[in-house]
């Protein structure tokens, strides 16, 4: 499946539309750490063919704009989200719809893409009237099936605004990998007092649990998971999860329960258990006073650099905005790329990552900063819609 429209380009089209602009170093020491203050397209090419990069960075978080045709202003240090000021500084405009909007964020992706490891994860943060178009253009770019979860993230209370629809309360989270070879640290989630009674309802010497099947989707003809256990076989489609030897151990162990029928369940006790496995719809609501108006909730980035990156990975940011994913990156050890165009973007990244204390796992944040050594013009966009092609 892909999108078909006036203006789409090839690689090699969009490599050789980005001008080859120089970064200029401002300041920082020699730490790997980087933050660029150029239009992304001009800086991911000179992280692809002057920092050669392609093929080096194991996660890359976006939230680029949403095609709200917005202009997104700070006032007295606040960030305005909904309604803006005049006399307001403008953060960044989200102007670009259409077919423009699209190949916008298309071209970027190609160069993600490019700069992502074997082993890399791409989460792309959007919202729910752009999202299911660039879903597409992410199947393409990356193959369907390295796609991996589209992610439900609640972003606020409930509203009451008079409409003819439901409320919004949601955005999405496209994640993809570059292969079927990807850093994945299992995320858990503490139980609630709920979970602990509803998910192990069972007691013994004191201690919840709770048990689950032996046995597992699938026939075995020939192999140790489809011999007798106990004089039982598995039931017909299926397989024993173990090989009968370690049945044999937990039932020796006292850790398999039988049933009056008897049949076999392996007993799980909840202080055993890290915690549960995370799902796809996550509650993690924007900062109610943000200092840039796509701010977004700390835990959010937490989660994702812990789970899809190791403490020798780089971090890729290129709507870097206030810096969030920058410090998650930092205070989690991992080295970062953070790429933002906006004056008031880099004055909030440097002062959230002035945040950061030295302790035994994350150093003050140390980076090089660069700016392209000319401004250029952007160029005039016209507008068409967008035709679907599958």
């Amino acid at each position: 499946m892909y999108l078909n429209y006036t203006n789409k380009k090839t690689k090699k089209e969009i490599l050789e539309a980005i001008p080859d602009v120089e970064l200029e170093q401002m300041s920082g020491s020699g730490h790997s750490n980087l933050l660029i203050q150029a239009d992304n397209s001009i800086a991911l090419k000179q992280l692809i063919t002057t920092h050669h990069l392609a093929g080096k960075i194991d996660l890359v978080y976006i939230d680029p704009p949403f095609a709200t045709n917005n202009t997104f202003t700070i006032t007295n240090g606040r960030a305005n989200t909904i309604s803006n000021s005049a006399k307001g500084t403008v953060a960044y405009t989200d102007t670009l719809k259409g077919f423009e909007f699209i190949e916008f964020i298309r071209e970027r992706l190609v160069l993600l893409k490019m700069l992502l490891s074997e082993q890399g994860s791409i989460y792309l943060h959007i919202d729910y009237k752009i999202g299911h178009y660039v879903k597409i253009v992410m199947d393409e770019i990356f193959g369907i099936e390295n796609f991996r979860n589209d992610i439900t993230r609640i972003k606020c209370n409930p509203k009451n605004f008079a409409r003819k629809g439901y409320g919004n309360m949601k955005d999405l989270i496209f994640f993809y990998s570059k292969s079927d070879q990807l850093i994945w640290n299992e995320p858990k989630a503490p139980y609630t007092e709920e979970d602990k009674l509803k998910l192990f309802p069972k007691t013994e010497n004191g201690r919840r649990y709770t048990t689950i099947p032996l046995h597992a989707p699938g026939e075995t003809q020939k192999g140790k998971t489809a011999q007798t256990f106990k004089g039982i076989l598995p039931p017909q489609g299926r397989h024993w999860r173990s090989e009968v030897s370690i049945l044999e151990q937990w039932d020796n162990e006292g850790l398999i329960e039988w049933s009056d029928k008897g049949n076999p369940r392996k007993k799980i006790y909840l202080d055993e258990q890290e915690g549960k496995r995370i799902q796809d719809i996550w509650e993690f609501k924007d900062p109610q006073y943000p200092v840039y108006p796509t701010e977004k909730n700390p835990d959010l980035l937490d989660l994702i650099v812990k789970t899809s990156s190791n403490p020798d990975s780089i971090v890729l940011d290129c709507f870097a905005g206030s810096g969030t994913t920058l410090k998650a990156a930092q205070v989690n050890g991992r080295r970062w790329i953070g790429i933002d165009q906006s004056d008031e973007a880099i004055r909030a990244i440097t002062d959230k990552l002035n945040t950061v204390e030295a302790s035994l796992f994350a150093q003050k944040a140390d980076f090089k900063f660069f700016k392209p050594r000319a401004t250029l013009a952007k160029p005039e966009l016209t507008s068409s819609p967008v035709k679907v092609s599958i």
